[in-house]
């Protein structure tokens, strides 16, 4: 199975990509993960990629799409991914979808986690991120077993000033008006399927299985791993 999951910050993508990853056995690909790995390992993509965000800049995203074209050729991402958190613009989804076409990967689905201001603002306050490895943890969802401290590496948790309550509003309005056009893309090609980011893990996971059932994209997400 090949997905792409959509939504704004605070939707749980990260969350359902985790979980449908190990569920399905597929790789979990963020572009993210993906540049960090590229700039820890001093590929020449990454040391490109280095420049750019030195200087506060943008990865240009031709560069960004030779990424994800390395990563989709590795041989995990043959038996099916998800690509969370990309693309981000409809220009992007077109040089995705020529990269799909090269590599005959063809997306059999895009999620768009539609989610509510103030589901939002609860979830983006309460999360920490550590300073040094860049793990992720919530103040209610996913406690560090040490208040303030990375389970991974010791090193402190920080709320990322982007987090705070004052600028979340217009992190959604900024996100919403540069990915409008790319919904709109995804629904042109009947491959857009919209979810309700609001519901918590256990209730959206519920509604995927039946989604994916729908869709017949094989067996139901939560019996996958089930013994």
């Amino acid at each position: 199975m090949r997905l792409i999951l959509l939504g704004p910050p605070g939707a749980g993508k990260g969350t359902h990509a985790q979980v449908l990853s190990k569920n399905w056995n597929i790789a979990h690909i963020s572009t993210g993960d993906m540049l960090r790995d590229a700039l820890r390992a001093a590929t020449p993509l990454g040391l490109k990629a280095k420049e750019y965000m030195e200087k506060g800049g943008l990865v240009p995203d031709e560069i960004v799409i030779a990424l994800v074209r390395e990563r989709l050729s590795k041989g995990d991402a043959k038996k099916g991914f998800l690509l969370d958190g990309f693309p981000r613009t409809s220009q992007q989804a077109e040089s995705l979808d020529e990269t799909l076409k090269d590599l005959t990967m063809p997306i059999d689905l895009v999620l768009y986690f539609k989610t509510s201001l103030a589901v939002i603002i609860r979830r983006l306050s309460g999360r920490r991120v550590c300073s040094k490895c860049g793990k992720t943890y919530h103040l209610v969802n996913f406690k560090p077993k040490i208040q303030g401290i990375c389970d991974a590496c010791g090193a402190d948790l920080m709320q990322r000033s982007d987090d705070r309550e004052d600028v979340i509003e217009n992190r959604l309005k900024a996100y919403e008006k540069q990915t409008e056009p790319l919904i709109d893309y995804y629904k042109k090609k009947k491959v857009l399927a919209e979810v309700s980011g609001d519901l918590e893990v256990p209730e959206l996971s519920e509604e995927l299985e039946k989604l994916f059932a729908k869709k017949g994209l094989g067996a139901q997400v939560g019996s996958k791993n089930k013994k």
